[in-house]
């Protein structure tokens, strides 16, 4: 339609036709619904070609190349000395006196503490005088037995000669039988009396406290003038550590570890006064006793230490490494390649797959910019790096550790 023909249409017509003037209006209408439509379909093409799309992919890869794989158990620990005595007090009574104290180098024997002893010698004098008066009880009662004797035979002479009555001998035997016992009385209160005495001289010799072994005090827990109560149980005074140039660690292993340690693997491990230095050890027993520590089972490794420089302490954490296993040069994977798993979207659906065996497991490698799935059979591991045994995989391959979506492109 020409500007003269719009012209034309919008011109009124005249009034006194209403036909023509109804067409031309109804013309407009259908012009207009065209070139909306048309509006309509342009807008919905622009979308289409406009429409963001689906974000690309990147993968997260790492090589697979040969190096070296140390496979240990870790581990921690307290450190302590071999032989550990706690040297206690028998008796009861104040301290006089001390002649040990933190760090003190004993011998076996030696003496480190006294205990006031004026009560036990009191005791002592007291059991020698009842010791005393038994024995002079013992000879009395056999003096008088030695007379009944004589009594009796007396008495039994007399009455063979019918002299005596047979009641008299009666009275002479019984005497006698009385006098033998209480000879046996008597024996029995000295021996009584004896082991009292031996006991007070005992506990008298308890108030020297002395060091029951070669060492070096750890602990002192008392003082001069304090008074220790051994009435239930030893109270303790020192602890002495046998033989400081030897040591060990005692270390929690778990149960899915345990396995792996033999007795004689020579482990190192680090204490935090040192962080610099690995000190060596070796595994010299595994314990069966099996401790639960946060719902987890751990057993007890003991590992002897030498201490020759006396830099270790008793009580000091040692982080402990067990080292079970090593191999150089072998073809090793990151571990994050066995943990990763292709998820909708990375780009792996399409993805050739291999078939595996019970002791297979997947990595994903990218070759020619596609990911591709293939068995290895794993071996030892150091928690970031595991062998391969076997598998189609060589040095140089391109293992995915992880995908990455960008961002919509335009």
């Amino acid at each position: 339609m020409s500007a003269a023909q719009v012209l034309d249409v919008a011109r009124p017509a005249p009034s006194g036709d209403v036909r023509p003037r109804r067409r031309q209006w109804l013309r407009v209408v259908r012009w207009g619904a065209l070139v909306a439509a048309l509006a309509a379909a342009a807008l919905v093409l622009w979308r289409a070609v406009n429409r963001p799309s689906k974000p690309a992919v990147r993968y997260e890869t790492t090589p697979v190349a040969r190096g070296l794989i140390v496979a240990k158990v870790t581990a921690s620990g307290t450190l302590s000395a071999l032989v550990t005595v706690s040297v206690g007090s028998q008796v009861s009574g104040r301290i006089e006196s001390l002649s040990a104290d933190f760090g003190s180098e004993v011998r076996k024997g030696q003496v480190v503490a006294t205990i006031e002893p004026s009560l036990f010698k009191a005791a002592v004098a007291q059991a020698r005088a009842n010791n005393g008066a038994a024995v002079a009880a013992l000879a009395r009662a056999e003096a008088q037995a030695v007379n009944a004797d004589r009594q009796y035979a007396r008495a039994r002479a007399l009455q063979l000669e019918g002299i005596a009555s047979r009641s008299e001998l009666d009275t002479a035997e019984a005497a006698l039988g009385v006098a033998k016992a209480d000879v046996v009385s008597a024996r029995w209160a000295v021996s009584q009396s004896q082991a009292a005495l031996d006991q007070a001289n005992l506990n008298l010799r308890y108030t020297r406290i002395a060091s029951p072994i070669d060492g070096v005090v750890i602990s002192r827990n008392v003082d001069v003038g304090q008074t220790v109560a051994a009435t239930l149980q030893a109270p303790i005074l020192f602890t002495i550590a046998q033989d400081p140039t030897r040591m060990q660690v005692d270390t929690s292993v778990p149960e899915a570890d345990i396995g792996k340690i033999r007795k004689g693997t020579v482990v190192s491990f680090q204490v935090d006064a040192y962080p610099g230095r690995r000190f060596p050890g070796t595994v010299r027993q595994l314990r069966d006793n099996a401790q639960t520590i946060q719902n987890v089972v751990t057993y007890d490794v003991v590992i002897d230490v030498d201490n020759s420089e006396r830099l270790l302490k008793p009580g000091m954490t040692a982080n402990v490494e067990i080292v079970y296993a090593e191999k150089a040069e072998v073809l090793r994977v990151a571990n994050a390649a066995l943990r990763y798993r292709p998820a909708p979207g990375d780009g792996t659906n399409d993805a050739k797959e291999a078939s595996f065996a019970p002791d297979e497991r997947p990595v994903w490698l990218l070759r020619a910019g596609a990911p591709v799935r293939v068995p290895i059979r794993p071996g030892i591991t150091d928690g970031t790096w595991t062998e391969i045994v076997s598998g189609p995989v060589q040095a140089g391959d391109v293992a995915i550790s992880e995908v990455v979506k960008e961002g919509s492109t335009p």
